[in-house]
């Protein structure tokens, strides 16, 4: 069930998206520090678009192993509330291991399936190959990586359905 926040908190990760991508606001420190504030008051207010981007910055951008794994925190909450590049990250966390989460081939592949059904490319993608070549875990199997194929396909080329293919949902 989607939670309302309130006017500030959208506001607040709005304006900050915005500036984000501003090359005066972006070349000094102390602004960008005041960007990542606002990310992080917006995503601990539970706003989750802002958990899964303030997440993201902090697994790449994180100096410490502290930041890195409450960036990973902050991802898989928000692909736990349904944000697909969340549930992208999380595969790729759960994929490759990142700070307290150990790789888990399992956890891996149900998040990129979650994030491929909810419309997020890569994850399509990633799927199809695993299945193509036998990777994740997951038998070679032509028949299921020719449809996370299409259906990645599909969602390149901007269809108004964001509904997953029966084939998809199937298994």
């Amino acid at each position: 069930m989607p939670q309302t926040f309130s006017f500030f908190t959208r506001f607040e990760f709005r304006l900050a998206t915005q500036l984000s991508h501003t090359r005066w606001m972006t070349r000094s420190p102390g602004k960008q520090r005041l960007m990542l504030r606002w990310f992080k008051r917006c995503a601990d207010a539970g706003h989750v678009p802002a958990r899964s981007l303030y997440g993201r910055v902090l697994m790449h951008r994180g100096i410490s192993p502290r930041d890195k794994s409450t960036g990973a925190r902050y991802v898989l909450q928000a692909a736990q509330q349904g944000d697909r590049h969340a549930q992208y990250q999380a595969g790729r966390i759960y994929e490759l291991g990142c700070s307290q989460y150990q790789p888990n081939e399992h956890h891996a592949v149900t998040w990129y399936a979650r994030a491929g059904e909810n419309g997020h490319v890569q994850a399509a993608k990633r799927l199809a190959d695993a299945y193509r070549h036998g990777g994740l875990g997951l038998p070679h199997d032509p028949a299921r990586a020719d449809d996370w194929q299409r259906w990645a396909q599909h969602l390149t080329e901007d269809s108004p359905t964001g509904e997953a293919p029966a084939a998809l949902t199937a298994y």
